[in-house]
């Protein structure tokens, strides 16, 4: 006869839950369009920005370049908040919209079609869902400033911009922004389940964050202020307009340590708010 201590259901380990989730999730990225067509979009947009701005005018008169530099496309030429033109932002920063977009959709499926119900009908551990969500998300968006990168640097070459630049700044600067998919990441899904009931509302909100239209509202009023933007340019817009051309690897630390804080920081509360509200 089987004792009460082999009877006693043990429960999977945390390591075994989120592999288990993050497998699912994964699966389930690899095996649709969306993944796919972000991908290509994140290629397509810097080559179209490239060459659109060496397009005459309708007076036959060139049109005067957003960029002098092929890498210009990739990251802003010195750190910088409040931005003085759209070629300050015009860069690899833009994955961080798309990405918002993608995840919205991404987690929006999620309760469309019925698999959060079941989930979390088998799989109570709310923190999980928001760890393995924040994971696949982030690895996606890495994977769109790949190809951004790569759509950036043919569009540039074609356009006949300069190509001198820092090597090793220039991959500090992606590296920085690759490693601060992690906490956009986790602020999308944060976001999508605030709104998960609306899912036109949670695409508009990530659209809105990932513009930065409201951290550079706060920059501009600080900088009126005559109070400083440092701490704004590390925490608030999560330290991505700090990854550019000069970029050393204090700069790639400085990522690190805001995408980790960022992705603890919405982790917990999307948990606290799936914990204590109905997630159907």
């Amino acid at each position: 006869m089987q004792t009460a201590n082999e009877l006693k259901f043990e429960s999977p380990s945390f390591t075994k839950r989120i592999k288990g989730m993050l497998g699912v999730d994964f699966y389930r990225l690899f095996h649709t369009p969306m993944f796919y067509i972000f991908l290509a979009i994140a290629a397509i947009i810097p080559a179209m920005v490239s060459a659109m701005t060496t397009m005459t005018g309708p007076d036959g008169t060139a049109t005067t370049p957003l960029y002098s530099n092929v890498w210009q496309i990739i990251a802003a030429s010195q750190p910088l908040y409040v931005i003085n033109s759209i070629a300050d932002y015009a860069n690899m920063n833009m994955v961080f919209i798309f990405g918002g977009i993608m995840v919205s959709i991404f987690i929006g499926h999620d309760y469309k079609s019925g698999y959060v119900k079941q989930l979390f009908t088998t799989h109570a551990k709310k923190q999980d869902y928001m760890i393995s969500k924040s994971l696949v998300c982030a690895f996606a968006m890495a994977c769109m400033c790949i190809t951004y990168f790569i759509g950036g640097t043919v569009g540039g070459l074609l356009a006949g911009y300069e190509t001198d630049v820092n090597v090793g700044s220039l991959v500090l600067a992606i590296l920085g922004k690759m490693v601060m998919s992690l906490g956009w990441a986790s602020l999308y899904t944060f976001l999508n389940i605030i709104f998960r009931r609306y899912f036109g509302i949670s695409i508009a909100s990530s659209f809105f964050f990932g513009t930065g239209i409201l951290i550079i509202g706060v920059a501009a009023l600080v900088e009126n202020l005559s109070l400083p933007t440092a701490f704004l340019n590390i925490f608030l817009y999560g330290s991505s307009v700090n990854a550019c051309l000069v970029s050393n690897i204090g700069t790639l630390f400085i990522c690190i340590a805001v995408s980790v804080a960022w992705a603890v920081v919405y982790n917990l509360l999307g948990t606290l708010i799936l914990s204590k509200s109905d997630v159907y």
